[in-house]
């Protein structure tokens, strides 16, 4: 892997050809509560047999969901809808054989009393024990005597005085975080030498996780800075590679379809009416979540508005295309002319950390759109830099007056925290996305867990950001999650407002679920719709003003 003050951000740059939206109907205004679920008595009476009963609850927790929580009981939410699916107009790869996983499964199986101490009445029973959960059944035995994988048995007394007895490869994770944020160097190195046999890129999820995981804690410890990736394994793929694995991950999750579903459907429904339309997207990449906004525009009675587009670049985006703006512009230009809508493409190639006033072209009379696809996180804020770019690019949008703003992030937090806390965060989110990714696939896609395309498009596309979040300190650790409650504050200081949510935009993501496990569930939290898996949210889509 690589890493610089542009690291690639591989989440923004899968962008693909988004799902049909339904015709737009009645609004269905979301409330500003902390955690409301979206329940049968907000849909229309003709609607409601469609879905099923939930129970709204209310929590002073301010915790959307937690992975050990019963989203039956305490954070009750939407099943994706049942039958039916959504046409994609891209071809799937992939063999048509039917693979599911019940959402009741859980990978982890871990409590937090994880670890006992093997210790018994005699030393050598004990490190026989532990030899036996090392290095698991069939290990050799001579005389009576321990056959070790470590050159010697004070690595077996130490892991004893450790009270380690079962490597629970999530919970010896965050022990060797807290170990290094200690600098207890020994221990941590002991643990990882241990649990390196424990996890496999083509293994159960937190096995996966755990292999690259493992990568970033040791390149954290040889290392800091952008001499980090260096030491990784990971390779740098070919743009084509890249695409390639960006393509597999955008069709066995829903992540990336959910955030462009929704945010174009409120800029839809914003720009009814407008007749010359503007939007700025602040990380392009393709350029393909606007070949639906075109298509879409095209329909509107009266005929179509004077669309024009300005798309903010940087290399990562641009290495990932093979090309510069200019490609993106090129196209949108002729899925515009098919469609018979005025179009104009202005280029702004830089980093959001480098835009200013001067790049962001304004035409009298234009309704302005802004779009943040998973952006804003990569901008350096107070903690990184006095100029603080995030606040910064927030309030010079805030100067364009737009009609609309589109904010799609991650719900994580891994800003300011001490690296153990950091961690942990990041560990529950990506388990959580890993075993995501591990579940029922849409149109009945097989991908077995050791396919090279599956393998490549988690480390190249997923792992590389948990690897820059444990590894990287500084103006070299790019992937600088916030929650909603942060971003939410960050806008209202800069003058913006949150917009109510549309019952259109609820049911076009709706859609999108289908095709997906029953496991990812759709809620709101604070004015703002949220993905979750299971009871952990992953992803939120608000819409500012």
């Amino acid at each position: 892997m690589q890493t610089s003050q542009n690291s690639r951000s591989s989440g923004a740059a899968i962008h693909n050809r988004l799902y049909n939206q339904p015709d737009p109907i009645e609004p269905f205004c979301l409330t500003n509560s902390r955690f409301q679920i979206l329940n049968n008595n907000a849909y229309p009476d003709h609607m409601r047999h469609q879905e099923p009963s939930v129970v709204s609850s209310q929590t002073s927790n301010d915790q959307f969901f937690t992975l050990e929580s019963s989203p039956a009981v305490e954070y009750p939410m939407y099943n994706s809808p049942l039958g039916g699916s959504s046409s994609s107009n891209s071809r799937s790869p992939f063999s048509p054989q039917a693979s599911s996983q019940s959402c009741l499964s859980n990978v982890q199986n871990s409590s937090d009393n994880t670890y006992g101490s093997p210790i018994s009445s005699g030393v050598e029973q004990a490190l026989r024990e532990m030899e036996m959960e090392l290095l698991g059944p069939g290990s050799d035995f001579d005389d009576g005597s321990i056959t070790s994988s470590f050159d010697d048995k004070n690595k077996y007394h130490k892991m004893l005085q450790l009270g380690i007895s079962n490597l629970d490869v999530k919970q010896t994770l965050i022990k060797i975080a807290h170990f290094m944020d200690e600098g207890a160097t020994e221990e941590a190195n002991l643990l990882m030498e241990a649990l390196q046999s424990k996890v496999s890129v083509a293994g159960e999820p937190i096995e996966r996780l755990g292999a690259y995981i493992l990568e970033g804690l040791k390149a954290r410890q040889l290392s800091s800075g952008s001499v980090i990736y260096k030491k990784l394994r990971c390779y740098e793929p070919n743009p084509k590679e890249l695409m390639s694995y960006m393509s597999v991950l955008y069709e066995i999750c829903p992540y990336y379809k959910f955030a462009y579903t929704s945010a174009n459907v409120i800029i839809l429904e914003a720009m009814q009416y407008e007749s010359q339309v503007h939007v700025f997207d602040f990380l392009i990449a393709q350029g393909s979540q606007w070949v639906m906004l075109i298509e879409e525009l095209a329909k509107r009675p009266g005929g179509p508005p004077r669309l024009r587009v300005t798309g903010v670049d940087d290399y990562d985006s641009s290495y990932a295309r093979g090309g510069g703006l200019h490609l993106v512009g090129q196209r949108l230009a002729k899925v515009a002319e098919l469609h018979g809508v005025p179009f104009e493409f202005h280029e702004a190639a830089r980093s959001g950390s480098e835009v200013n006033w001067g790049n962001l072209m304004v035409y009298p009379g234009e309704a302005i759109a802004v779009n943040f696809p998973f952006m804003l996180h990569h901008m350096p804020d107070e903690s990184v830099s006095t100029t603080n770019h995030r606040d910064r690019l927030i309030r010079l949008v805030k100067q364009l007056s737009p009609k609309v703003v589109t904010l799609l992030e991650q719900e994580s937090n891994t800003n300011t925290s001490s690296f153990s806390k950091r961690f942990e965060e990041a560990l529950d989110y990506y388990t959580a996305m890993f075993e995501s990714i591990d579940t029922k696939l849409p149109r009945n896609i097989v991908m077995p867990r050791d396919d090279r395309r599956r393998i490549s498009a988690e480390e190249n596309c997923v792992a590389r950001d948990m690897v820059n979040i444990v590894a990287c300190e500084d103006t070299d650790r790019v992937e600088r999650h916030e929650p909603l409650a942060k971003w939410k504050f960050r806008l209202e200081q800069a003058g913006f407002t949150m917009q109510p949510l549309s019952y259109s935009v609820v049911t076009a993501t709706r859609e999108v679920l289908r095709e997906f496990s029953d496991c990812y569930r759709l809620g709101e939290k604070d004015g703002a719709l949220v993905l979750g898996w299971k009871t952990r949210p992953m992803v939120t889509c608000s819409a500012w003003r």
